[in-house]
């Protein structure tokens, strides 16, 4: 695309709401000079979404559970749904679980190489998170291979077993769909979760040791479901320093008090409460204790979850939008997107007069566009 200057917007740089003219030129943000130019009055341009963790992806690559299932077509049709809700950086979180099916190793690796197949078609940036359940100790050694053969970057610790009930040798609840989720029988399937939590005394050693290969090879770790302050410093001492959606406010202050990033769901600010009675994010936020909001299951939520913190008066405009762009993009070190600044990868959001998504670039590149704001493109 040659340079675009977009003009008469508001426009959300590093300093808050402007009126200057904007720039697109080579992918970067840059001064304006193009002699293209797009009248954007009555639109609000804002730095593109930066998404750190969503599994939205299942229902497309799987529409149909067991039936049918299109790794690529789905990650292409991922894509399409994630510019039409402004995110232009994506985190794609693949489970490596017990669970089997969607979330199990096999599928894990048939998602990876369709990811490689596909990820430079696409206009936006897509990535992948890799979540690692920590009682798959006979697993670790596969999924770090997995790991370095596709150059994941980043990789967040899971417990998903309901130990108490295992413990007592009880079934855990809704076992059964599991089993049968993941092709075994319900009786197989509880005998290796019976195995997974009877490695409780091995994880702790296992769990050190890869993370420190992890962390030595570049990859970013995360926790994921912090109960408590304690666990934190669990994880704080295996280098393990973002904590993902933590349950409790004394876990993210204690991740805040070190210096660590705290995630939490964008959809739990959506609904008001988190929908496993967790703390509240939008408590978090208000008290300085969250850095970043990610889709986690519904990819429209990033926005929804902006525009109901402004409706509530949480925080404003500026603060809730760094939440879904600059924020996330610091706590993954991509330094060089998340704002509005010349020489800055050209993610944009195009927002229209009812907070809708009327455009999406993604390096600078259209990633999606609808309605008056296309028609103002094509007669540019």
């Amino acid at each position: 695309m040659r340079p675009l200057r977009f003009r008469n917007a508001r426009v959300l740089g590093p300093e808050g709401w402007h009126g200057a003219d904007l720039e697109i030129a080579a992918g970067r943000f840059a001064a304006p000079e193009a002699d293209r130019v797009v009248d954007a009055a009555g639109y609000r341009l804002l730095p593109g979404i930066v998404d750190l963790h969503g599994d939205g992806f299942e229902r497309h690559v799987a529409p149909r559970r067991g039936a049918l299932h299109d790794t690529e077509g789905g990650l292409f049709a991922t894509a399409a749904e994630l510019a039409a809700n402004g995110i232009t950086t994506a985190y794609l979180a693949q489970f490596w679980s017990w669970e089997g099916g969607l979330r199990g190793p096999d599928f894990a690796e048939e998602v990876f190489a369709a990811w490689a197949a596909m990820r430079d078609r696409v206009e936006i940036d897509l990535r992948m998170q890799l979540r690692l359940e920590t009682h798959m100790i006979d697993d670790f050694a596969r999924a770090e291979a997995t790991v370095a053969a596709h150059g994941i970057d980043y990789l967040v610790f899971n417990d998903h077993l309901q130990h108490k009930r295992l413990a007592e040798e009880r079934r855990p609840k809704q076992m059964t769909g599991q089993a049968l989720k993941s092709g075994r029988s319900p009786e197989a399937h509880f005998a290796y979760m019976l195995e997974l939590h009877r490695n409780g005394p091995k994880v702790g050693p296992a769990l050190d040791a890869l993370a420190a290969r992890l962390k030595a090879a570049g990859v970013r770790l995360g926790s994921h479901d912090d109960a408590s302050a304690e666990t934190r410093q669990g994880w704080r001492a295996r280098g393990v320093a973002i904590a993902e959606f933590p349950e409790t406010r004394a876990a993210a202050e204690a991740a805040r008090a070190a210096g660590e990033a705290v995630i939490m769901g964008a959809p739990n600010v959506v609904r008001g409460s988190s929908h496993k009675r967790n703390v509240a994010a939008a408590e978090l936020i208000a008290e300085g204790l969250c850095d970043a909001l990610a889709s986690d299951y519904h990819y429209p939520a990033p926005l929804s979850a902006v525009r109901r913190l402004v409706a509530t008066g949480v925080c404003d405009w500026e603060t809730a939008w760094s939440l879904v762009s600059e924020g996330p993009a610091r706590v993954l070190g991509l330094s060089d997107r998340g704002r509005i600044a010349p020489g800055c990868r050209a993610d944009l959001v195009v927002l229209d007069a009812e907070d809708r998504v009327a455009a999406t670039f993604a390096g600078g590149q259209v990633a999606y566009m609808t309605g008056e704001f296309a028609a103002r493109m094509l007669s540019s």
